[in-house]
């Protein structure tokens, strides 16, 4: 089993990007241009995967990290500057809780790091992905509650299909 191969390197190039994102000013050139590179790189690397035929079980855990730490970066220079009401923080804050539970339960069932790729949680990646592109355009009181209704619902369907999975033999 290869684990370094083109797809597992644009993976890290996520988490690399996502990383520098912390040191950069929010909505600044750097900032987009970092971004986007973290963005299409979630994109390109299942594609190179699944074309080489390089698809792995490292590399699906990989990206979920990458995936987890895009979203740490995300939220750590983008709340900050939002301005959003308390009730919001508070639903972002519920969705979070539920993600960290739902990979709880993955890990103590399955003895290893447990994603669900599914088609709501690729939508609610796309709408995140939008946000700092439509701050300008669209009120964030329209796009975050929106998202987070998303996001709510992909988590708890993540629950429930990780509730689901059979304990690993080893256990």
């Amino acid at each position: 089993m290869t684990v370094i191969n083109l797809a597992n390197g644009i993976t890290v190039l996520r988490i690399l990007c996502s990383l520098a994102l912390v040191f950069c000013m929010p909505l600044s050139l750097p900032f987009y241009a970092l971004y986007t590179a973290a963005g299409l790189s979630d994109i390109v690397d299942g594609l190179v995967a699944r074309k080489t035929n390089t698809a792995t079980t490292f590399g699906a855990k990989l990206d979920t990290l990458a995936d987890i730490v895009f979203a740490a970066a995300l939220l750590i220079k983008l709340l900050p500057i939002l301005e959003l009401p308390l009730w919001m923080i508070g639903w972002v804050g519920v969705i979070a809780l539920i993600k960290v539970v739902n990979i709880v339960i993955g890990f103590v069932r399955r003895h290893t790091l447990t994603a669900v790729h599914s088609v709501i949680n690729k939508v609610t990646g796309a709408l995140v992905f939008m946000l700092p592109f439509t701050l300008t355009i669209i009120n964030i009181r329209y796009t975050v509650p929106l998202i987070c209704l998303v996001a709510t619902v992909a988590a708890i369907m993540e629950s429930r299909t990780i509730s689901s999975l059979r304990q690993s033999a080893t256990h």
